[in-house]
């Protein structure tokens, strides 16, 4: 059985930890090189390359962050079933090739065809219950590397006046996102392939 899907809270408390992680020292090491106008604009730019390691480097080795880890939930990769749109396409796609009472409209004799029957319709799971057919993978490097980018370079836009504010936006529309559909995926989840999950507790042996 797939792991739950992690409660906003949960992942809003790894994000604050995360950034207070990474975001103090930086900002304080800047502060000390450079002063006035110039460190208001290094700050952010330090801070967002400084998260992307951290965050990519962590998710790429144990599949969390310090704060996920403090807040109890993991990043693992999306199965094709619990991206975006898949039960959707799926179910067209099912459609289209499937003829009366559920079999295939693609006779047998047609080369490199094998008739399937239309999938039996299936309750959905309640919201924060999507389960996969089986366990979750780490997402592997690349997905590491491009969700914590989605996220990341947005800070170091934050001096730029028009792309600052178009930042802002996104982090607004980010969080939103989480709450949209089942899957609690937000934008950087989305680009990414990844969903975040409640970590599995280890079960206390009985004596």
């Amino acid at each position: 059985m797939a792991a739950p899907l992690a409660e906003p809270g949960q992942r809003l408390l790894a994000r604050v930890v995360d950034t207070l992680v990474v975001g103090i020292p930086v900002v304080l090491v800047v502060r000390e090189l450079v002063s006035g106008h110039t460190a208001d604009v290094v700050a952010p730019t330090a801070v967002a390359g400084c998260m992307l390691l951290y965050e990519a480097v962590q998710l790429a080795l144990w599949g969390r962050t310090l704060g996920k880890r403090v807040a109890g939930i993991e990043v693992v990769a999306a199965t094709a079933q619990e991206a975006p749109g898949a039960a959707a396409q799926g179910a067209g796609e099912a459609a289209g090739a499937a003829g009366p009472g559920g079999a295939s409209a693609i006779p047998v004799s047609v080369p490199g065809f094998v008739p399937v029957t239309a999938p039996k319709p299936e309750e959905s799971a309640p919201p924060g219950e999507a389960e996969s057919s089986g366990a979750h993978a780490r997402p592997d490097v690349l997905r590491c590397v491009l969700r914590a980018a989605v996220y990341s370079v947005p800070i170091g836009l934050r001096p730029i006046p028009v792309l600052g504010l178009l930042a802002s936006i996104f982090w607004v529309v980010n969080a939103g996102a989480v709450f949209e559909g089942t899957s609690r995926q937000a934008v950087h989840d989305r680009v990414a392939g990844t969903l975040v999950v409640k970590r599995p507790r280890p079960e206390s042996s009985a004596f």
